[in-house]
C-alpha cells in the first residue's frame, strides 16, 4: 500500500452525543487533511498544521467540495435477502415465510451464494459502508461466499452462518449439533483471518430448539473473541410466540440471558418492544441494539424508542442497521433520515450529530470494533466515506442556504441518498468512485 494524503473538509464523532455535550463529541475542520500509511490513518487534522509532515513525494488528493467521514457501519443486515427487497406486504412471521425462506434455499447453491454476495459487497461500498455485520444462511457456503467477496476489498466485514433447527422449511434448517460443528468449523476458517470476523448467528428464539441455544453459547464461551447477532421483540406475534415456545422463561430477553447469549459481544437486531426491565438487563450484561428503522417501517413492526435506551440511568449501545431486505436501502443516510422521523413519532428529536454517530462509531461501538473503525482517528483504519453536499439540483439549493454545519449535515441525512456518496475509500484504497456522467 501507497502513502496517500486526502484534503478537504472532516467530520467525526469521537463520543456519544446521547450522553455527552455536542462540542465534546464533534470534531469537524473546514480544510482538513488525512495522512495515510499502510491502510491506517497516520494523522488527521488541520491542513495547516500538517502540511510540513507530508512527504513531498506523497500522492495528494483534493476534495474542495466535499466532507470526510468514517466509513459508515451496518450494524445489521442481511445479504441473502438482496433479491427481495421491496417485497409486498404482510408482517414479519408471514414475511419470512413467503418471501425470505424461499429466498434463502437458493443459497444452498455456492454459486449464486457468491453471486449475490459479490453485488452485495459492491451495493455496501456505493453507499459509503465500509463495515458490516452481514447475516448469512445455514448453508456454509453462504459465509464462505461473503467473506470471500469482502476479503477482495479488504473490507473489516462481521459475519456468520444462520442457525436454525425448528419452524421452518426443512431445505433451510440445519441440526443443533450440525450448526455447532460448522460455526466451529467456519471460525477456524475465517475468524481474524485478514479484516474478516466471525459472529455466531442464531436467527432468533423462535427457529432454535434449546439445544441449538445452548450449543450457541457453548461457542461463544470456547472462542471468547467471537460476536454473536440475532434478533429481538421486533414484532408483538413474535414477542408472543417466543413466550409460548419458551414459557419457563420470564421474557424474550430472558431466553437468551438463560442460554448465555446476552453479553457485550452481542448485538440484536430491532429490539422495538423491549420492557423496561429487559432494557436494564440489555445494560447489565452490556448487550447492544442494532435500530433497523427502514425495516420497523416497512415491515409494520413498531416504533423503535430510542430514548429510553439511552436513558442515561442505564444506558444501552444501540448501533444503527439497514436489515436489508427488510428494510428498504442499503444507503445510511436514508436509515438516518427514516430513524429521525420515527423518533419523531415518539416524540423526540434526535440531532444532526447523534444521528452521525449512530451510523459510524456508535455502530462501531455496538459490534465491539470501535478501536479500528468509526471516527478518523490516528491508528485507525483509512475507512472512509466521502460525502458530496451538492449532489442533486437539491441538494445544492439547500446547501446554499445553510447558515450552520449542523444545518447542512442534518439536511444531508434527510434529503441525500447515494448519489451524495462520491468516493469511498477501504484501508486507504479507492474502491468506489462515483460516475458524474450518470
Amino acid at each position: 500500500m501507497s502513502d496517500l494524503a486526502l484534503r478537504g473538509a472532516l467530520y467525526t464523532l469521537v463520543n456519544d452525543p446521547f450522553l455527552n455535550a455536542a462540542e465534546d463529541c464533534v470534531v469537524y475542520e473546514s480544510d482538513g487533511l488525512i495522512l495515510i500509511r499502510d491502510g491506517l490513518i497516520n494523522a488527521v487534522g488541520d491542513y495547516g498544521k500538517l502540511k510540513d509532515q507530508m512527504p513531498n513525494d506523497i500522492e495528494t488528493r483534493v476534495y474542495p467540495d466535499a466532507i470526510f467521514l468514517p466509513g459508515f457501519v451496518d450494524a445489521h443486515i442481511h445479504y441473502p435477502q438482496v433479491e427481495i427487497i421491496g417485497s409486498y406486504g404482510t408482517q414479519l412471521l408471514e414475511w419470512l415465510n413467503k418471501y425470505t425462506f424461499p429466498t434463502e434455499a437458493k443459497f444452498n447453491d455456492r454459486e449464486h451464494a457468491q453471486e449475490i454476495a459479490d453485488f452485495f459487497i459492491a451495493e455496501l461500498l456505493r453507499n459509503g459502508s465500509t463495515t458490516a455485520s452481514v447475516f448469512c444462511t445455514s448453508a456454509p457456503g453462504s459465509v464462505d461466499a461473503i467473506f470471500e467477496a469482502a476479503g477482495a476489498r479488504n473490507m473489516l466485514i462481521l459475519a456468520g452462518k444462520m442457525m436454525m433447527d425448528s419452524h421452518a422449511p426443512a431445505d433451510i434448517l440445519d441440526t443443533a449439533s450440525a450448526s455447532y460443528d460448522d460455526s466451529k468449523a467456519l471460525i477456524e476458517r475465517w475468524h481474524k483471518r485478514g479484516r474478516r470476523l466471525y459472529t455466531v448467528t442464531p436467527r432468533f428464539a423462535l427457529t432454535s430448539s434449546p439445544q441449538q441455544l445452548e450449543l450457541a453459547g457453548a461457542l461463544m464461551r470456547e472462542h471468547s473473541d467471537v460476536r454473536l447477532q440475532s434478533h429481538i421483540s421486533e414484532n408483538l406475534a413474535e414477542v408472543a410466540r417466543a413466550a409460548e415456545l419458551y414459557p419457563a422463561q420470564k421474557n424474550y430477553t430472558d431466553i437468551y440471558h438463560h442460554y448465555g447469549l446476552l453479553n457485550e459481544r452481542a448485538i440484536y437486531g430491532h429490539g422495538i418492544h423491549l420492557s423496561e426491565g429487559e432494557l436494564r438487563t440489555f445494560h447489565e450484561t452490556g448487550a447492544r441494539i442494532a435500530h433497523c428503522p427502514t425495516s420497523n417501517f416497512f415491515i409494520g413492526s413498531g416504533l423503535f424508542n430510542i430514548a429510553a435506551t439511552k436513558d442515561a440511568a442505564r444506558p444501552v449501545t444501540v448501533g444503527l442497521g439497514t436489515d436489508v431486505g427488510g428494510g428498504t436501502s442499503f444507503s445510511m443516510l436514508r436509515t438516518m433520515s427514516e430513524a429521525y422521523k420515527m423518533a419523531q413519532l415518539r416524540g423526540i428529536s434526535v440531532t444532526a450529530a447523534q444521528s452521525f454517530y449512530l451510523a459510524t462509531l456508535g455502530s462501531a461501538e455496538a459490534l465491539g470494533i470501535h478501536d479500528r473503525v468509526g471516527k478518523l482517528q490516528a491508528s485507525y483504519a483509512a475507512d472512509i466515506a466521502v460525502l458530496d453536499p451538492r449532489a442533486t439540483p437539491l441538494l445544492t439549493l439547500r446547501a446554499d442556504v445553510a447558515e450552520t454545519l449542523d444545518e447542512l449535515l442534518f439536511a444531508l441525512m434527510i434529503c441525500a441518498d447515494d448519489r451524495a456518496i462520491q468516493a469511498t475509500y477501504v484501508a486507504g484504497e479507492l474502491v468506489y468512485e462515483r460516475d458524474d456522467r450518470i
